[in-house]
């Protein structure tokens, strides 16, 4: 029987997020305080982990350095530790055919083979730019 700690998530926090205007010009969307002391992104993360899944792939694209600063690695989400991890995954470059994400299926697509180096069955796709409790 699989469990959720048998699960990797994909987060998607690459969009540019223009409709936040001022908000957004220094950092990705997902990367916005929120009441003072949170991140967006920090409501995904948390909702994954409460979730009982521990391996997250984010998969990051605009304006990306504040919200690597940010996650870190994933210690204030508890995903430190052997089976546990964030890892970050920016769109492939510097390499023939290889250019930003154009969507989210080709982040996806770009990522496949971090997706198949996972020993998971399961991939679950999520936005990591979004409020909400799961």
């Amino acid at each position: 029987m699989r469990t959720p700690a048998d699960t990797l998530v994909l987060l998607l926090a690459g969009g540019v997020g223009s409709r936040l205007n001022i908000l957004v010009k220094t950092r990705a969307k997902p990367a916005v305080p929120f009441a003072g002391i949170y991140r967006i992104i920090d409501f995904s993360l948390s909702n994954v982990m409460n979730s009982g899944m521990s391996q997250v792939g984010v998969l990051t694209q605009y304006k990306p350095l504040s919200l690597m600063r940010h996650l870190g690695t994933g210690e204030p989400w508890d995903f430190t530790g052997r089976t546990r991890g964030v890892k970050i995954l920016p769109p492939s470059t510097g390499f023939k055919d290889a250019d930003w994400y154009r969507g989210t299926a080709d982040a996806i697509r770009q990522n496949v083979s971090f997706i198949k180096a996972h020993p998971s069955k399961e991939v679950v796709i999520l936005s990591g730019d979004h409020i909400y409790q799961m």
